[in-house]
């Protein structure tokens, strides 16, 4: 079952509509479901690509996905390090956003690392 997007012309509302088949969305007449009007204009959606975890991992390991990180600039390690998580689709706990959080701020790795002994304690091994 196709979920069409359009633009509403009488409210400019985004809407999404459930069509039975690809079938009734060619002779469909929608409608907007806020206000009514079927002066709908046809949106091209966005499209999602289901990838395996392996694949998923292959694209991460990619060298392209370190353009723009400066390893002597905190702030950009920051950066990779909050985009990787974000990729990853984990929460990777409290202490790793102290991390980022102080990377972000400037502060130098290695005495982040000293002020925080148990760093990666709570990791599992590999």
């Amino acid at each position: 079952m196709p979920i069409y997007e359009y633009r509403c012309q009488s409210c400019n509302r985004r809407v999404s509509i459930l069509l039975r088949s690809f079938a009734a969305a060619e002779t469909a007449r929608p409608q907007c479901p806020r206000c009514g009007s079927q002066q709908l204009t046809r949106l091209v959606s966005r499209v999602a690509v289901l990838q395996s975890e392996e694949a998923h991992l292959d694209n991460l390991s990619d060298p392209s996905s370190l353009a723009g990180l400066d390893e002597n600039d905190p702030k950009s390690v920051a950066r990779w390090m909050r985009k990787m998580s974000s990729e990853m689709g984990e929460d990777l706990g409290d202490e790793f956003d102290e991390v980022v959080d102080r990377l972000e701020a400037g502060e130098n790795p290695e005495d982040i690392e000293q002020s925080l002994p148990d760093l990666g304690q709570d990791l599992p091994a590999l």
